[in-house]
């Protein structure tokens, strides 16, 4: 037991190594941006000063926005299922003596009856995790990661050491948006540095370096290295952030993007879309002053969701095609 608490203890640790990797990045291109190009690097350009507040002012905001949506998404605890989807002791018990697969569906089929469930398995079983014991509501995925069941789970991220969920699906995405702000707009407001860089005054003193043109100083490494990063990242979350957008406007995970959730009609890619603007409010909510802020204003409990159905369900017409309490 002492050796395997151990290594659990140790791979607990390591997978903070991404999200402390990120955090010396995010802090050093503060460093980077606000004191070596603000305060040492512009000032020594006197016609540039008047820049600097435009600057500071937007890449604070830029920054605020991104760290709070990022801690946003590490910290948000993963939504697990509720109690009513737990199989009573007795069901329980039954269910671990039993050991044919056919007896042990009947047992989940007697006790998902009063549970709202329309997805299933490929072979047309009831979604039953046996790590954590559990029936699995629609769109619920075991996490190995995590080691618990989350609710309308996407993936698990690395960089943020967290399972990406219905918890904290509109952080992500937000996380993904300001980060790309940021970049842009330090490899905006940078690139022009940049290219000076490549050009400079080889004496030491900027009181002796032509008007315009910058010294050799230690910013150096600085201000070129930012640009690299920034445009580095860039690239990278560009790509990200743009398929995170369409599978928003599908209203689809990224687990249902691989594969198709199955309903009683058979399986649907397109189950749960309810059409690009309904797709939108069920990550971001109804109030738009609401959607560029990192607070939880999805729709739902993240148990139950509003189903568009191409092949109609009698059993679940009667629920999923009810219009929402809010909407005339």
């Amino acid at each position: 037991m002492a050796p395997t608490h151990v290594l659990r203890c140790c791979q607990r640790g390591l997978a903070w190594i991404p999200v402390i990797f990120i955090a010396l990045v995010v802090c050093w291109s503060y460093y980077a941006y606000v004191v070596e190009l603000c305060i040492f690097t512009i000032p020594s350009i006197g016609e540039q000063s008047k820049y600097l507040v435009v600057y500071l002012i937007f890449f604070h905001l830029f920054f605020i926005m991104f760290v709070w949506s990022y801690w946003k998404t590490i910290f948000s605890q993963p939504a697990n299922p509720s109690k009513e989807f737990c199989l009573p002791k007795a069901e329980k018990e039954r269910y671990e003596k039993e050991e044919r697969p056919e007896s042990q569906q009947e047992i989940l089929w007697r006790a998902a009856t009063s549970l709202p469930l329309y997805t299933r398995t490929g072979a047309g079983a009831i979604r039953y995790c046996d790590r954590c014991q559990v029936i699995k509501p629609d769109r619920c995925h075991h996490c190995s990661a995590c080691d618990m069941c989350v609710l309308k789970m996407d993936h698990h991220c690395p960089w943020v050491n967290n399972c990406v969920g219905f918890s904290n699906y509109k952080f992500f995405i937000l996380f993904l948006a300001y980060s790309l702000v940021y970049c842009l707009f330090i490899a905006a407001t940078v690139l022009q540095y940049f290219i000076k860089f490549w050009t400079l005054c080889r004496r030491k003193s900027a009181e002796h370096c032509p008007k315009n043109e910058l010294p050799d100083t230690h910013a150096k490494f600085h201000v070129l290295f930012l640009f690299f990063v920034a445009a580095m990242f860039c690239i990278s979350i560009l790509s990200l952030f743009s398929y995170h957008l369409w599978l928003v406007g599908k209203n689809r995970s990224t687990i249902e993007a691989f594969r198709a959730p199955v309903f009683r009609t058979g399986s649907d890619k397109n189950g749960f879309s309810l059409g690009f603007r309904k797709n939108i409010a069920q990550v971001f909510g109804d109030q738009k002053k609401y959607w560029l802020l990192p607070v939880f204003t999805s729709q739902g409990d993240g148990l139950t969701f509003p189903t568009r159905l191409v092949n109609a369900d009698v059993e679940q017409a009667a629920v999923t095609l009810q219009p929402e309490p809010n909407e005339r």
